[in-house]
Formats: C-alpha cells, structure tokens, sequence
C-alpha cells in the first residue's frame, strides 16, 4: 500500500501533462480551466458519494480551513502556467522536469526549515544531481 499513491500520483501526471500538452491552441485557457475544475467537481462529488457512503457532504466540510481555498488557488496558477508554457512553446519532455526539479530545489530548506525534515548524505548528493541536470536541460546547443 505504501507505493500506490505514489504510482497514481505519477499515472495521474503523466496523463495531466499528456492533456495539457493536447489542449487547443485557439481555445481560451481561462474558459479551459473553468470546464477542468467543473469537471474536477463532478468527479469529486462521485467519489464522496463512492467513499464515504454514511457521511453527510455539509458534514465534511466543518474540519477544513483556508489552507484548501490556498491550495486551490495554487491549483489553478499551477494548471494555467503549464498550459501558457506549452503554449510558448516548452516541449512535453522537458517542461514538467524542469518545473518538478525546480518545485523540490525550493521545497528542500522548507521542508527543512518549517517541517523539521532531515536531509541526509545521499539526499544531498541527489539534490546536487538535480541541480546538475537543472543545468544540462536547459544548456542550448
């Protein structure tokens, strides 16, 4: 059980940046992100029902805070950068690692610093592994 979030967590990217990639061209990405997140709704309404068959939708909502309205409006900056980018331009293969790569460069000294997690030898020598592909990626020929 320990790996299956993760597996679709990459399953569940692969085919996000895959859609990404194949939204028109011509199409509004605000009209675009408006149809997802309705989408998205639906899909989350189901999947309550699905999961939580003895427990009320209003119900479920008394232990959250502002962290998932931050969270959302992340999501959207998120989906709308990606969109913009491969619409620049940023090839499928390169824009998400450089993004991702980038996203856990900055996420190490918060995770560091806020959550008290440690960085090991073998972390660090993965990091500085990151930073060089950060940089053989983006070198131009």
């Amino acid at each position: 059980m320990y790996y299956i979030p993760i597996i679709l967590t990459i399953i569940a990217n692969v085919f996000y940046h895959i859609f990404q990639k194949m939204i028109p061209e011509k199409s509004d990405p605000i009209a675009s992100l408006i149809l997802t997140y309705c989408t998205a709704l639906i899909g989350s309404i189901i999947v309550f029902i699905y999961y939580h068959k003895n427990i009320d939708l209003i119900d479920s909502f008394k232990g959250l805070n502002w962290t998932s309205c931050a969270l959302g409006l992340s999501i959207i900056l998120l989906e709308l950068g990606f969109l913009l980018a491969y619409r620049v331009g940023w090839d499928i293969s390169l824009g998400a690692i450089v993004s991702n790569v980038s996203v856990t460069l900055l996420l190490i000294p918060i995770g560091a610093i806020f959550f008290k997690e440690n960085i090991s030898i073998a972390n660090f020598l993965g990091i500085l592994f990151c930073i060089i592909g950060l940089i053989l990626i983006n070198l131009k020929y």
